[in-house]
């Protein structure tokens, strides 16, 4: 590891220190949030009836906390909820092919949260979570749609995380094969990887008049 590659800032704490291509390792709040806020997808870890399993859900960020939200009577939040969980972003940016099968791998950008999921119980905060969440998505979304009932609050859990135990990983460049192996001929490379945003399709019971959003003509990931 050249002095080039090591890791951004310091790692806030053991379980969140990158081991595994540590000169990957980026633990400035700027990376993180970045990786956040670019990839709305995530992954929660956490343990039920003794046992671990993984939900992918929704996420969005303000400032320094992640929130993502669920069935209240699901047993994702239940389990969740006050408990230590590990949450995952990741991005695939690109295949890496290298001239040795071990050597293959992949560009991307992921973010690891580790801490003890808290529930949001304020009516007006969750409301206001909720908010961010569908406006984050299309700008000024929440004011066109149906209002949200009593009924459809009480079925939602929104739970959040700290980034204060946050890492990141980021690659980015070509295959680093062995010196030896450059001598080898196969073609090696990289094949990039992007999301793909499609064309809006109205759904076909959409009223007369309604017409499409600017934000949703517009939209975009990041």
């Amino acid at each position: 590891m050249t002095e080039a590659e090591t890791p951004s800032s310091t790692p806030p704490s053991a379980r969140t220190t990158v081991n595994r291509y540590r000169w990957l390792a980026k633990y400035d709040k700027d990376t993180i949030h970045a990786i956040l806020d670019a990839q709305p997808l995530c992954h929660v870890a956490f343990i039920h009836d003794g046992k671990p399993i993984v939900t992918p859900t929704m996420q969005w960020r303000e400032g320094d906390r992640i929130y993502w939200h669920g069935a209240a009577a699901g047993r994702a939040m239940k389990a969740s909820t006050s408990a230590e969980v590990c949450l995952c972003v990741s991005i695939l940016d690109g295949f890496v092919m290298a001239r040795a099968a071990f050597n293959f791998n992949v560009n991307h950008r992921s973010v690891m949260v580790f801490g003890k999921a808290e529930q949001v119980t304020d009516r007006a905060e969750k409301e206001r979570q909720l908010k961010r969440m569908v406006d984050g998505y299309v700008a000024g979304q929440w004011d066109r749609l149906r209002p949200v009932t009593e009924a459809e609050m009480n079925a939602t859990t929104i739970l959040s995380l700290s980034l204060d135990e946050a890492s990141a990983k980021v690659r980015t460049g070509h295959p680093e094969d062995n010196d030896a192996d450059y001598d080898f001929p196969a073609w090696a490379g990289t094949i990039p990887i992007r999301f793909d945003v499609g064309e809006p399709i109205p759904d076909p019971r959409n009223l007369p008049g309604v017409e499409m959003p600017a934000g949703v003509k517009d939209f975009k990931i990041g």
